[in-house]
């Protein structure tokens, strides 16, 4: 049985449908990335999985249970963290604070504490009494990753995390999701960087206008760059 089953989801914002049947799965230990330019549903499919816009056909399901009427913090304590496209930090809150109000909120034991995700990010130490609306935007996504880390999640809902990062920052957040993977965090990455994700991913899902075109490994795609060219124009 897959950790996560994503079966055909239709969801809308209002009278306008943006995911046409959905299906996907993420087994333990995997890292699997929705790859498509900016507007295909990749943040839709991260909402409708959270319960944040729930889907109005299909189903979501997880560890065998489908999660249809959940609230978020419901599936958040169920085992899956997120990671907002906007991060949605609390800008007043210090890091720590920060880190500290989700801790406690998410109830779930595990190895993941405030200090070890600052072991993993040293700078949120450097900046342990610093209001987070202070943070760069680099460290900022540093914190919100931390921030769902200190839930102890099984599966970790990454939203776009590259964008708007300098390169710099972004080879050093490919570097932690890579230490991430190493222990085997499984992880669902949205993400419109091409080198970022085959870099990460072990298998890949492309989207154009809310469904699927593409479903495979991740090295099919390094392998064949005119295959990818042709998705990623559609």
């Amino acid at each position: 049985m897959p950790l996560l089953s994503v079966e055909d989801i239709r969801t809308a914002y209002g009278m306008s449908q943006v995911l046409f049947g959905i299906s996907l799965q993420v087994e333990q230990g995997e890292c699997v990335c929705l790859l498509g330019r900016n507007g295909v549903g990749k943040t839709t499919t991260m909402r409708s999985i959270m319960g944040l816009t729930p889907p109005r056909a299909g189903r979501v399901v997880w560890h065998g249970k489908d999660l249809a009427g959940w609230a978020p913090f419901r599936i958040a304590r169920a085992g899956i963290g997120f990671v907002p496209e906007d991060r949605r930090i609390f800008a007043e809150l210090s890091v720590w604070e920060n880190l500290d109000v989700a801790a406690r909120a998410a109830r779930r034991p595990g190895h993941w504490t405030i200090e070890r995700v600052c072991e993993l990010f040293p700078v949120l130490a450097e900046r342990r009494d610093q209001c987070g609306g202070f943070l760069s935007g680099g460290e900022q996504q540093m914190l919100t990753i931390a921030r769902a880390l200190v839930g102890n999640p099984e599966l970790l809902l990454l939203d776009e995390p590259s964008e708007g990062l300098a390169p710099l920052i972004v080879a050093q957040l490919r570097e932690k999701i890579t230490e991430l993977k190493a222990e085997g965090l499984t992880i669902l990455l949205a993400e419109q960087g091409v080198a970022f994700s085959l870099a990460l991913a072990d298998r890949v899902y492309v989207l154009e206008k809310g469904a699927i075109r593409y479903a495979g490994a991740a090295a099919g795609l390094r392998d064949d760059p005119a295959l990818l060219d042709r998705l990623l124009a559609l």
